[in-house]
């Protein structure tokens, strides 16, 4: 069952057709069942499951527009890392509920192309991604997106429901907390046509926040719900948790270096920061002939100002002028307290 989605903000009518158009091509070509050479290690001998990819992308706090991919490949026996890259990217597309894919997944398949050709040893026979597989308005999220142009097995992880097909969050609230379903580590997301969108599993003891994994391609939910039990040791499979914790530090790191590189650059002074400001002051103070004479005080923040020595501090601070003025409280931009008061300038 297909639901209506609304006309996308910031793309073109243009932009939504075109990508109606490439997910319904892309959509034949899905696979839903177990579609593999390897086996899990529990099953006969032969070719196992060894090396799991997780893929994400983190967005920059200061411009969402610059986000950094990606991707983890973890031993599927041990959950230990044995690979990682990463691509900080700009991207140009708007987010499109629906259309997620259009916007993440050519840089995510970028690296895992990058890997490919590389002929690294550790390039994933199963993967993760950060978003989810059929459980979608239009039956087809960014897990398949991904698994059908990578020719990969996948599996979707979402943290939050879309809603298809009659399925919403308090439906699945009520179905994982009835009685029946209490002991149960997941549930089938069965909507109203009685189709199997996916499952709801609460991945560690007694958490009340599900996940929703649901088939990419080449892949069947039995056994993507196997993998992902396996693979977790809290909320979200391993995979997908190293990728957006690696994710969010490279960002975090990159800002940092570029904040320090803007503060390690030579700041103008004070008097070329106001190059008119001594002359402001001096017009003031030559100018104090009003009745209501007030005490101001002026506090700089570094002795630029190149008064006369006769204007020192009587208060023996280095860098603070005392002085009678008119009642002037904004001179050019310069905002000055009277009484008591400091005045930053």
């Amino acid at each position: 069952m297909e639901e209506t989605l609304p006309e996308p903000q910031g793309a073109s009518s243009q932009d939504h057709q075109n990508w109606i158009t490439a997910q319904d091509i892309l959509r034949e070509k899905l696979i839903t069942e177990d579609s593999f050479t390897w086996k899990l290690a529990s099953q006969e001998e032969g070719e196992t499951l060894r090396y799991v990819g997780g893929v994400d992308i983190s967005f920059s706090k200061d411009d969402p527009s610059k986000a950094c991919a990606t991707l983890v490949v973890l031993d599927f026996l041990t959950l230990q890392l044995v690979f990682q890259d990463f691509s900080f990217v700009t991207l140009q597309l708007p987010y499109v509920p629906g259309f997620l894919a259009f916007r993440e997944a050519p840089v995510l398949l970028q690296l895992l192309e990058k890997m490919k050709r590389s002929n690294n040893p550790f390039y994933p026979q199963l993967l993760m991604v950060d978003g989810n597989g059929i459980l979608h308005p239009r039956g087809f999220g960014l897990a398949c997106h991904i698994g059908v142009e990578a020719n990969l097995p996948t599996i979707g992880i979402g943290k939050n429901l879309h809603h298809v097909d009659g399925l919403n969050q308090s439906r699945v609230r009520k179905l994982l907390e009835a009685e029946e379903n209490s002991s149960k580590n997941f549930i089938n997301l069965v909507g109203c046509s009685r189709q199997i969108w996916g499952a709801a599993m609460r991945s560690t003891q007694g958490s009340i926040k599900p996940i929703f994994i649901s088939i990419g391609h080449r892949i069947s939910l039995e056994t993507a719900i196997i993998i992902v039990q396996i693979t977790c040791k809290y909320r979200v499979p391993e995979p997908i948790r190293q990728a957006d914790i690696r994710s969010r530090d490279y960002i975090r790191k990159l800002e940092m270096n570029a904040k320090v590189k803007i503060d390690s650059q030579p700041k103008a002074s004070y008097s070329q920061q106001y190059p008119k400001l001594d002359q402001i002051v001096s017009r003031m103070i030559l100018g104090a002939l009003s009745v209501t004479r007030q005490r101001i005080m002026i506090k700089l923040p570094e002795k630029e100002m190149n008064l006369p020595r006769h204007w020192e501090s009587p208060d023996s601070s280095p860098n603070a002028v005392e002085f009678f003025v008119p009642l002037l409280p904004f001179i050019n931009g310069v905002n000055l307290h009277f009484g008591p008061q400091i005045g930053y300038v």
